[in-house]
């Protein structure tokens, strides 16, 4: 993952775990990524989708976690933080980001997983955005489909 958007979803998950373990304000998660960690690392990030993602995950959470819940297999809350920060913000994407193919967002989160995630996380996290993608992007899917045939 070294392209700027992908750069900037790394640091979204790494801010949002932050945000869902510790409860801190988001603007100062968000300060302390611009300023110490994640930026300074890695440069080539494109900080306003980082922005984008990091305050839309935790701005549109009820619609977000209704989506999640109808696919995962326990409460929202009881997934792994880091699976749980993945599945969020790829969910937030499969909502709002509709100029990103879903299959982008999917094979984004899944490399996400591989990076951050416990071993076979990955394939916890395709599921079920697999599902979401199905019921939130099914029109794309559709004429993707047609295309094809």
């Amino acid at each position: 993952m070294s392209n700027p958007k992908s750069n900037a979803r790394k640091a979204a998950v790494q801010a949002l775990y932050q945000w869902q373990v510790t409860g801190q304000n988001l603007n100062l998660i968000e300060q302390y990524f611009i300023d110490q960690q994640f930026f300074v690392d890695e440069p080539n990030v494109q900080k306003n989708f980082f922005s984008t993602l990091f305050h839309g995950v935790p701005k549109d959470l009820i619609a977000i976690d209704a989506l999640l819940s109808e696919f995962v297999d326990r409460e929202v809350d009881a997934i792994d933080p880091v699976e749980r920060a993945i599945l969020r913000l790829g969910a937030y994407e499969l909502i709002h980001c509709a100029d990103t193919p879903y299959k982008v967002i999917i094979n984004e989160s899944i490399d996400l997983a591989k990076h951050f995630g416990a071993d076979g996380s990955h394939r916890y996290v395709n599921g079920i955005l697999d599902k979401a993608a199905q019921k939130q992007r099914a029109e794309e899917i559709q004429r993707k489909q047609k295309h094809k045939a």
